[in-house]
């Protein structure tokens, strides 16, 4: 299944630092889920301080934020430690999240085809509908252009 702007967001539960988290928890309010690679990766780490820099002014535009990895729990919380991270990790080890956002690909590193998860950020609007989808995401400059999307919603 393929997501567009427009489409229901895939339903999801998933484990955080603080316990469940669920796409029910946000009905009404915006949401921002941001997929990575890895905790304590380089693009990662600068991604997600992006994301916690601003995550106050994202509140302001009532706007929650969640990263989504395949790390464990106990990853994130020592990756939220090390770099003093206030935005939610969740954790998908089994991938079921990823892959209905569409965000398990295939890559190629130095000619190596393998299956990874593609830096991907989605908006979901208070009526539980994607509002607006990056996918191959560059860092730099992303968390500020997903702050005007969502300050714009």
């Amino acid at each position: 299944m393929s997501l567009d702007v427009g489409s229901a967001a895939p339903d999801f539960t998933m484990e955080t630092p603080d316990g469940q988290v669920s796409l029910s928890d946000f009905a009404g309010r915006k949401l921002v889920l941001y997929f990575y690679p890895k905790d304590d990766t380089s693009g990662c780490t600068t991604e997600a301080i992006q994301f916690s820099g601003l995550l106050d002014r994202f509140r302001a535009a009532g706007a929650a934020v969640i990263g989504v990895s395949k790390d464990s729990i106990a990853k994130h919380r020592k990756f939220a430690d090390k770099h003093g991270l206030t935005v939610t990790l969740a954790s998908d080890p089994e991938g079921a999240v990823i892959e209905a956002y569409g965000a398990w690909v295939e890559k190629t590193l130095y000619g190596r085809k393998y299956m990874g998860i593609d830096r991907s950020t989605f908006l979901i609007g208070p009526d539980g509908r994607i509002a607006a989808i990056w996918r191959k995401v560059k860092v730099a400059g992303h968390a500020d252009a997903v702050l005007k999307a969502a300050e714009a919603l």
